[in-house]
């Protein structure tokens, strides 16, 4: 990744999906640093220095509903005069084991998790059809291939991520557009932020999130968006269906305990 330079997306465009904060704003700024006209969409409204941001535009709009999703595509699309790139990022969290959540809550975070993922794509592919450089980068999670404890419908969610990340690359590879996933670790983001407040002892289950991470700590959302940046840019131009961890080695290694003196 550290061949990746500023300028790398000139003349590029790109969506970045809950990029109001946490990942999807460390993707859209550094996007926009490398030279890309970004588009932010997002249920939420622009932060006070979105202004100061350099996007293109930030739009409003629920994943969670298809309307408001062609709606919203379509005005980032227009903004940015084409598409190049595009980021599937929003997306909700869940706690608990296979017992602890009722359909309804199955069907929430599903439906946002999966189907936000598919409705935004669909409707952004016409616009990366017409792209020389067509990518989509989704953002799955370390919960795809690691079995985590009180993570059951996350994981199922991402599990579903990666699945469908491999089956968009077969079939859109003829068209010219790339299909990639980041799986990051447990980050440092406002989600994270949110479950440590509900806590019993929030600096002891910090503690121990950092702890289960072979690096020692959380991973930052820069080195999530470093990641994306790379998988977007020409310079993977021959990577596609591939998956990359940003999880300081916890899917992949098997450490032995640290023991003192």
């Amino acid at each position: 990744m550290s061949a990746r330079h500023i300028g790398a997306f000139d003349g590029l465009g790109a969506l970045v999906t809950g990029g109001a904060s946490g990942i999807g704003l460390a993707t859209a700024r550094l996007l926009a640093a490398e030279g890309a006209r970004v588009a932010v969409l997002d249920r939420a409204e622009a932060p006070d220095e979105a202004a100061a941001e350099g996007f293109a535009v930030h739009v409003r709009a629920d994943i969670g509903d298809d309307a408001s999703v062609v709606a919203g595509v379509a005005e980032a699309v227009a903004a940015l005069g084409g598409l190049d790139v595009l980021v599937n990022n929003a997306g909700i969290g869940a706690q608990g084991g296979i017992e602890d959540n009722g359909d309804d809550e199955w069907h929430r975070v599903l439906d946002i998790n999966i189907l936000g993922l598919v409705r935004v794509t669909r409707a952004a592919l016409p616009a990366l059809r017409a792209s020389a450089h067509a990518s989509i980068v989704n953002i799955g999670s370390i919960a795809a291939t690691a079995g985590l404890p009180q993570r059951a419908l996350y994981s199922a969610s991402k599990g579903a991520v990666l699945s469908l990340t491999r089956a968009m690359a077969a079939d859109l590879l003829p068209e010219g557009i790339r299909v990639n996933a980041v799986n990051p670790g447990t980050a440092d983001t406002p989600w994270v932020s949110r479950l440590l407040d509900r806590a019993d002892d929030p600096a002891a289950e910090y503690a121990a999130l950092a702890a289960r991470q072979p690096h020692g700590r959380l991973v930052g959302a820069d080195e999530i968006a470093a990641a994306v940046a790379y998988l977007a840019s020409p310079a993977a131009a021959s990577t596609t269906g591939a998956a990359l961890a940003v999880d300081g080695g916890m899917d992949g290694l098997r450490l032995r305990p640290r023991t003192e003196g």
